[in-house]
């Protein structure tokens, strides 16, 4: 959430005539969405989709959090990027080991970069959004008269801004590079307060095509905050459905008794709504799951488990299972108890909502590692045990206490300085490295080298 700004930018915002989503996804002309399999769905669009070695499976998740987020998971990258192990007899980056990305809000820039352009992100992308003033460049748009009364509304100053500096004019088709991750962008749906990837799968619930669908616009659903933001809008094309895909209708059956399956099941149902669902309305990705992870745990349970979805990309089943959770959230001092004085009202709101996040998030971690845990006995077999892995990465592992104060004071936000993105990038590397589960996992694969450039 932007808290940076005034509560001033905030009311001239808020002012000004009516305004109208732009939609820029197309309708599909060729199968439909009731195309897929029975047990499962394909994972296919918003990148790679193949294990890049049989011994490791390698998952991201990247936070919220505007340019601290972003910044914190470019650090891990580099730390992978640096970190060699041997499989097979040969040496290999970490880096190269990703199988899938996914991400909500301000990690959404820096997994879409890494998607589309590879190593270059560690040539241009501090200098391209890190270390920009992207919220400098928001708030003049803002206060440009032209702007006040557009017809397409605040948003579409955002979308033509990453467009223009950031993802150079990218679409979905770009990300099938070969050896990209599988990418999840993920964004709230506002009208049912549900999650939404942006791949093809989900593309297909709406009747419509990703492939052209601009990168740029994916990102600014993912991070776009209610009221300071309108939702980016697709068009959910409902006179070109036959029949709900296959994946989703055994996904409602495997749903029976599982209350929190039976909810995601139920808000993909939802785009099958006759009346009143012509359109969807995107923002934030952090409202429905502020650390990414709940994409992975729903890609998996969806497609019908672990052991389903490696069958489907057609691997073997690997032997160390690692999920990293990139977590960029603070927890600073509140300063409302130094004083009887009344809190404000922006304190307030932001208490509430701090103490909300922070125990969805608990309850997210608590989920994804029991099931990881799960996950990988689905995949062992009695000759082949795989090893799980769930790295927790934050600022609350920063043993210095002047250090961590420093982290928790950053704020969320999309312009920081060039001291605070270079302390954020050493401490995504720095708290990668020491921590336990993923020396744990280095030694597991016979020891690692590392490169500290």
């Amino acid at each position: 959430m932007l808290k940076a700004l005034p509560l001033g930018l905030v009311l001239l915002a808020l002012a000004g005539c009516a305004s109208y989503g732009v939609v820029d996804n197309t309708r599909q002309t060729g199968a439909g969405p009731g195309a897929g399999s029975a047990d499962g769905y394909s994972i296919r669009a918003g990148g790679g989709s193949h294990w890049n070695s049989e011994d490791i499976g390698l998952l991201l998740a990247f936070s919220g959090g505007g340019t601290r987020a972003a910044a914190l998971a470019y650090g891990v990258l580099q730390e992978l990027r640096d970190t060699t192990v041997v499989i097979d007899g040969r040496e290999r980056r970490l880096l190269d080991e990703i199988d899938l990305v996914s991400s909500v809000s301000g990690g959404s820039f820096t997994s879409a970069y890494y998607a589309l352009y590879g190593d270059r992100i560690f040539d241009d992308f501090e200098d391209a959004f890190l270390k920009r003033n992207v919220q400098g460049q928001l708030i003049r748009g803002l206060l440009n008269p032209l702007e006040w009364f557009a017809s397409t509304g605040r948003t579409e100053m955002a979308v033509k801004l990453y467009e223009r500096e950031v993802f150079d004019g990218a679409t979905f088709r770009d990300m099938q590079r070969p050896g990209s991750p599988l990418t999840l962008i993920n964004a709230s749906d506002l009208g049912y307060g549900v999650r939404f990837s942006f791949v093809q799968e989900y593309f297909n619930l709406l009747c419509s095509d990703i492939s052209d669908f601009p990168v740029a616009r994916a990102v600014t659903a993912s991070s776009a905050v209610p009221v300071l933001f309108n939702p980016v809008v697709l068009e959910n094309y409902q006179d070109c459905k036959q029949t709900k895909p296959d994946w989703l209708k055994a996904a409602e059956q495997r749903a029976l008794g599982d209350p929190e399956m039976t909810r995601v099941v139920s808000g993909l149902n939802s785009y099958f709504k006759q009346d009143g669902r012509q359109y969807a309305h995107f923002v934030d990705g952090g409202i429905t799951d502020n650390l990414g992870l709940r994409a992975i745990y729903e890609i998996v349970e969806v497609s019908g488990g672990i052991d389903t979805l490696v069958r489907k990309l057609d691997r073997k089943p690997v032997r160390h299972l690692v999920v990293v959770s990139v977590n960029a959230s603070t927890d600073p001092e509140p300063q409302m108890d130094i004083s009887n004085k009344q809190p404000s009202l922006g304190e307030t709101i932001g208490a509430v909502t701090d103490a909300q996040l922070h125990l969805y998030n608990t309850a997210t971690l608590e989920l994804m590692n029991t099931s990881v845990q799960r996950w990988a006995k689905d995949l062992a077999t009695p000759g082949a045990p795989v090893s799980p892995y769930f790295i927790q990465l934050g600022f609350r592992d920063i043993s210095q206490p002047e250090q961590r104060a420093f982290f928790n004071q950053v704020p969320t936000s999309f312009s920081l300085t060039d001291e605070q993105v270079e302390k954020l990038i050493a401490a995504g590397r720095q708290i990668l490295r020491d921590n336990p589960d993923y020396q744990r996992f280095i030694a597991d694969l016979g020891g690692a080298r590392t490169s500290h450039r």
